[in-house]
């Protein structure tokens, strides 16, 4: 299966891998020093890959592999922003960061799960949440600075908080993930009850990327099947380029039913990491690529009570065409809520570069984008 799925993905995108720079290890999550005034955002981890202390530059450190752990851990990051950042992007640190041209740890905390609950808990005002679930092929460090990126570009309010489950974190993982993901539905299921259930905590919106968006959907099935009604009732759900089998989500959707606000997903049809998915399983379509365009699509969706919006219009921020919701976060300190123009109904919706917004943590659309109904662009 590894060998096949290399092998599909070089002959699908020969230059692929040409000119990649090295992927980020673990010492990028060493605390840097801390410069005064720099821009910082503080996050929080919850995460059931295993642990092991490693050296690190500062000194030991906990770093984490892609061992599935049986219980939960828990931390406290804030990553520095430089000045020089680019929206959408991320700045990755060198082997001595430099914080006034890049992304850098300038703190860490590690802490029971039970201790972070209460700290977002006590924060200021009754503070909303936001999950964010990372895809295949995503090491720790990786989720975590792009959820740095995320809440930094979309100036939101509120705990941010990073549910990495135990990626393999390589190209040829693509099996293995799958299983991880499995693996962690009960966990990312109880964070969520843990959450909703703490009255202190107001809005809990859950962002799925990917194969974590089909991670999201089984734990969201396994709490209607459990019967926490309450739960559910206090989840905002968006899924972006979710790599789920088209049948599998109607299934999916069988149980877990209706959602206040409607289950928002963002597609896009030329997605080139799903349309490698597809052609590993069988040609069999994916969630995330589906063609608004389609009316078929658009009945579907609003029978289904769905919200899918189409946003290839958007400019993505890598080859395959499957990271636009980390553009979607960074247009949102230039937008503003007007009431009436949020896409709020169920349906099919295509994104275009005029127009107005939508207003939800997640659901980033920068002012001057239109929701047309179910339309071409």
């Amino acid at each position: 299966m590894q060998i096949r799925f290399l092998a599909l993905l070089l002959l699908s995108f020969p230059g692929l891998l040409a000119g990649c720079t090295p992927r980020p290890d673990g010492d990028v999550l060493a605390p840097a020093a801390y410069v005064q005034g720099a821009r910082v955002v503080s996050l929080h981890t919850v995460t059931d890959r295993g642990t092991v202390l490693q050296e690190r530059p500062g000194g030991p450190a906990r770093g984490f592999t892609d061992a599935r752990a049986a219980t939960l851990s828990a931390a406290r990051f804030s990553v520095s922003i430089p000045p020089t950042h680019a929206p959408g992007a991320i700045e990755w640190p060198g082997r001595r960061p430099d914080l006034a041209t890049d992304m850098a740890v300038t703190a860490r905390q590690d802490m029971p799960l039970a201790t972070l609950v209460e700290e977002i808990a006590q924060g200021s005002g009754r503070a909303d949440v936001r999950v964010f679930v990372h895809g295949y092929n995503t090491s720790f460090q990786e989720g975590l600075f792009r959820l740095a990126q995320i809440t930094h570009d979309s100036g939101s309010a509120g705990a941010a908080i990073l549910f990495a489950w135990p990626s393999n974190a390589t190209v040829t993982g693509y099996a293995a993930d799958r299983e991880a993901a499995t693996y962690a539905r009960d966990h990312l299921a109880g964070l969520l009850v843990l959450l909703a259930q703490d009255r202190r905590i107001g809005q809990v919106s859950v962002l799925g990327h990917s194969m974590g968006g089909w991670l999201v959907m089984e734990a969201l099935r396994q709490l209607r099947m459990g019967g926490d009604d309450a739960t559910l009732g206090r989840l905002q759900v968006v899924l972006a380029a979710p790599d789920i089998d088209v049948d599998v989500f109607r299934a999916q959707l069988g149980v877990v039913g209706r959602l206040t606000p409607p289950l928002t997903v963002l597609v896009a049809p030329d997605d080139r990491a799903l349309r490698i998915s597809a052609r590993l399983n069988a040609g069999r379509p994916r969630v995330g690529a589906l063609d608004v365009g389609d009316p078929r699509m658009a009945a579907a969706a609003k029978a289904a009570g769905v919200t899918v919006i189409d946003i290839t219009d958007l400019q993505s921020p890598d080859a395959q065409n499957h990271g636009r919701y980390a553009v979607l976060a960074a247009m949102y300190s230039g937008m503003r809520r007007r009431p009436g123009e949020a896409i709020t109904d169920a349906g099919a919706f295509v994104l275009e570069r005029t127009g107005a917004a939508v207003a939800s943590p997640f659901i980033l659309i920068a002012e001057g984008l239109q929701a047309g109904q179910g339309g071409a662009r």
